[in-house]
């Protein structure tokens, strides 16, 4: 909780409590006094409101992860020039503009591109990205402990915290891991959809 949501709440109880004793300790209750405890009384709840408000509008940011894995930037054999500048300047911008960790572009049964916290595992498609095919749109697992089928991303990096997986028609996936659970906000989830997007036709173009 940040300290002035803590200032707030701390005040509305002390309030509260004043109110309370007050009442218990007054020998005349008359309506002006009845009135100023009303008054008193929600001027409580107000500021106690106002700290839970406060709490909801500045939420603790998760702590980043120690991922495990090695800094690295493949991409595969065979790609045109303008698919690997393509690649090259999509994954830097994903990788510095949102709170990822890892990108993997795989297309037509092989990876493409592996950018970012690497592992040495062997990343196959399993359930979540058919899943993503089938729906045809993005699939956030904003806290993947919550997901047993995330361990088909454990060869790309055991244990992400959060992935994005976004389908390349029916050919492919992009998918995105990021440092900590709840890390990718809306905005991230559209620079990833804009870009998947204009990478799917040049990808269409190339087959």
């Amino acid at each position: 909780m940040p300290t002035a949501a803590r200032i707030s709440l701390f005040s509305g109880v002390f309030v509260l409590l004043m109110a309370v004793i007050n009442s218990l300790t007054v020998e005349l209750v008359t309506p002006s006094f009845q009135r100023a405890e009303v008054l008193a009384g929600v001027a409580a709840v107000g500021l106690m409101l106002v700290a839970a408000l406060w709490t909801q509008a500045s939420p603790t940011t998760p702590s980043r992860k120690n991922l495990e894995g090695k800094q690295a930037f493949d991409l595969a054999e065979g790609l045109s020039d303008d698919l690997r500048t393509e690649l090259a300047w999509g994954s830097h911008l994903l990788l510095t503009a949102t709170p990822a960790a890892v990108i993997v572009v795989y297309w037509d049964n092989k990876i493409i591109l592996s950018r970012g916290i690497l592992a040495e595992g062997i990343f196959v498609p399993g359930q979540i990205c058919d899943q993503a095919r089938n729906k045809g749109d993005l699939i956030s697992l904003v806290n993947t402990t919550l997901f047993p089928g995330r361990v088909e991303f454990d060869p790309i990096v055991n244990n992400l915290p959060a992935v994005m997986v976004y389908p390349l028609a029916t050919y492919g996936w992009v998918i995105l891991g990021g440092w900590s659970e709840r890390c990718f906000s809306r905005s991230d989830e559209l620079w990833l959809i804009g870009w998947s997007k204009r990478l799917r036709t040049q990808l269409d173009e190339k087959t």
